[in-house]
């Protein structure tokens, strides 16, 4: 499907238009020159979706969790858009993007959109591309986003500052728990989930988390909950959709939602600016005489990189104003 223009493209996702949508996902993944000005024009329309955030361990049953919500959700007549990330080979950078096999069932869903997207060499657990797709599915008139991340352990923190809500899943028996809590990710939750809890070590899990949430310094006006579920026979998962409704009405009330909301613009903003500067430098590097002259220097150790990055900056930015595509 080809855009005669960014209304045109604008226009047709705002309709609903599945292929319009998906086309335009695939120009802001491979960064398609274009395609951030139809983003421009979608944005004013975004802002009215329910984010929700899944991450937790590889093998936590984030995908299997994420369905069931998804056949929840369509039970209560909300359209639904799924974004799974997946990890990329860092040598071919492919992605195997398998966890849209687990949401099968509903791929002739009309009202379900599921999409993979490959980290791409990004950290923090998401693809470079997810806010830019969270907008467009928005903009469709989805009323949920559900955001499954890669599950890579304690640097997988840029979900927090995507989502409305993050759900933090977690396993019994996968060693020493209290290790597990302290890696890091679980800072971030809004929701804890204890899944597989019909295995041994569901109670010590839950007793684990609840232990580490009464040596906090200081109560902070979400305290959250506890969710026990066990997503392969659908069970517990009505009571982890009530926690999620009353964190977005908490959201709603609460004075602290606003600053939330402008720590996550900051780093969309942020990070769009870093990648459009590492863009913009690499290609200097990589495809100008002097830029491969400088990377020759720090090479043979006659430069040091730090006197090289400021170097490459400022024969950089001066020259692009306009770094977006």
């Amino acid at each position: 499907m080809r855009f005669a223009s960014s209304q045109e493209a604008a226009d047709a996702i705002l309709a609903g238009n599945v292929r319009a949508a998906a086309r335009l996902m695939r120009m802001l993944d491979d960064r398609i020159d274009g395609a951030t000005d139809v983003l421009r024009l979608l944005y004013p329309h975004t802002g009215r979706a329910m984010v929700l955030g899944i991450t937790g361990n590889p093998g936590s049953g984030k995908s299997t969790l994420t369905a069931r919500l998804i056949g929840l959700y369509r039970k209560q007549g909300k359209r639904v858009g799924v974004l799974a990330i997946d990890p990329s080979s860092p040598f071919s950078g492919g992605a195997i993007l398998g966890d849209r096999i687990r949401m099968m069932e509903f791929a002739n869903d009309p009202q379900v959109f599921i999409r993979s997207l490959a980290t791409r060499g990004a950290l923090g657990g998401l693809s470079r591309s997810t806010n830019d797709i969270v907008h467009v599915l928005d903009a469709m008139g989805h009323d949920v986003v559900i955001i499954e991340t890669v599950g890579v352990g304690q640097d997988e923190i840029d979900i927090v500052r995507t989502a409305d809500t993050t759900v933090v899943v977690l396993v019994p028996g996968l060693g020493d728990d209290i290790q597990a809590i302290k890696a890091g990710i679980l800072e971030i939750a809004d929701i804890f989930v204890v899944n597989k809890s019909d295995l041994d070590g569901a109670d010590r899990a839950v007793g684990d988390l609840r232990g580490l949430q009464t040596l906090m310094s200081e109560m902070p006006d979400w305290l959250p909950p506890i969710v026990r579920t066990v997503a392969a026979r659908n069970e517990g998962v009505d009571a982890l959709a009530q926690a999620i409704a009353e964190h977005t009405q908490f959201l709603q009330t609460s004075p602290a939602s606003q600053a939330r909301a402008q720590n996550r613009a900051a780093f969309a903003i942020g990070g769009l600016v870093r990648e459009s500067v590492w863009r913009s430098v690499d290609t200097w590097l990589r495809r100008t005489d002097a830029g491969r002259e400088l990377v020759a220097e720090v090479t043979a150790r006659r430069v040091d990189p730090y006197l090289a990055a400021q170097t490459a900056l400022a024969q950089t930015l001066p020259n692009n104003p306009q770094l977006l595509p």
